[in-house]
């Protein structure tokens, strides 16, 4: 893959939701089209990461992961749509990646399966990446799980074998830690600098982006994409006043839903403040999630008043 190829996947993405209905949680796809269709007229939103964790990715099914896709490519028009594969088997893996391109995809992210969280080698996980890349010849962004996640974070090694494989453009840096960021960008540009590094940490994304950043794809920008395009084109112009307002407006509500125990709230918190806003009729999510308890979704009320959202 060319420099400019890759160059063409930098930007902001908005990672959406999957909204449900009803006691079985199915997909409702007439909230999924009106989710989309605002963030689709966004200026400077690039594109969307569609099934990723917002996306509730490892409770639906793969035929609900198709259909997810396949809805997004008909509402977004020409925005870029990266579709989340998470799959412990790789054949499984690839499938589910042929699936999503043929339903109108324009690149994977191939998540680490939850087991390598026992253990994994590097053998196991270029193979992983391997036998979807050429089941689908298609752009693959990588997925750095955060550090809390243990061996499911790609050690060094790993990391920059993987950087360097031909159809990877890029890389959701989630360590959700500013030192960690760092240091996993400095070793992706030293082996292959034309790979993105797309920052993913709601809290900290001003730091992220003074770093160094090709972009961004952050659950945030499917309730409030503004502040976040104006964050980064702000930093990009090397206007840090307006990058730091930017920074100050994202904040509170970023703490709230991410920066806030327990963190396996944040889909649930994300459904419950997009249903406050009046965007989404009913923020269902999956079993064994549940929905938010009445104090949670007051102290999201409190938020969205106090930022200027409600």
């Amino acid at each position: 893959m060319t420099p400019e190829e890759r160059v063409r996947f930098h930007g902001v993405y908005a990672a959406t939701v999957c909204p449900m209905q009803g006691a079985e949680a199915s997909i409702d796809e007439a909230a999924l089209e009106a989710h989309l269709v605002p963030l689709s007229i966004v200026d400077g939103i690039t594109g969307f990461l569609i099934n990723g964790h917002a996306g509730e990715n490892f409770l639906l099914s793969g035929d609900e992961k198709r259909r997810v896709v396949e809805i997004a490519r008909r509402v977004v028009g020409d925005r870029l749509i990266v579709a989340g594969v998470n799959q412990e088997e790789s054949r499984a893996a690839a499938a589910e990646a042929e699936a999503a391109m043929t339903a109108g995809a324009d690149a994977i992210l191939l998540f680490p399966p939850m087991s390598w969280a026992l253990g994994h080698d590097l053998g196991m996980v270029i193979r992983h990446h391997l036998m979807v890349s050429e089941a689908v010849a298609a752009p693959l962004f990588l997925y750095q799980a955060p550090v809390g996640a243990g061996r499911m974070a790609y050690s060094s090694d790993v990391l920059a074998a993987l950087a360097q494989l031909p159809d990877i453009v890029g890389v959701k840096e989630g360590s959700w830690e500013t030192a960690a960021y760092e240091a996993n960008r400095r070793l992706i540009k030293g082996v292959a600098p034309d790979v993105g590094v797309m920052a993913s940490g709601d809290e900290h994304l001003l730091t992220c982006f003074i770093l160094g950043s090709e972009g961004s794809m952050v659950s945030l920008a499917s309730i409030w994409p503004e502040p976040i395009v104006k964050l980064d084109a702000a930093v990009r112009a090397g206007d840090l006043a307006a990058a730091k307002v930017a920074h100050d407006d994202i904040y509170p509500l970023a703490r709230a839903i991410y920066g806030t125990a327990p963190a396996y709230f944040a889909t649930p918190r994300l459904k419950a403040c997009l249903k406050l806003l009046g965007r989404l009729a009913d923020d269902q999510v999956r079993p064994p999630i549940e929905r938010l308890p009445a104090p949670e979704i007051e102290r999201l009320r409190v938020v969205l008043k106090e930022v200027g959202l409600l």
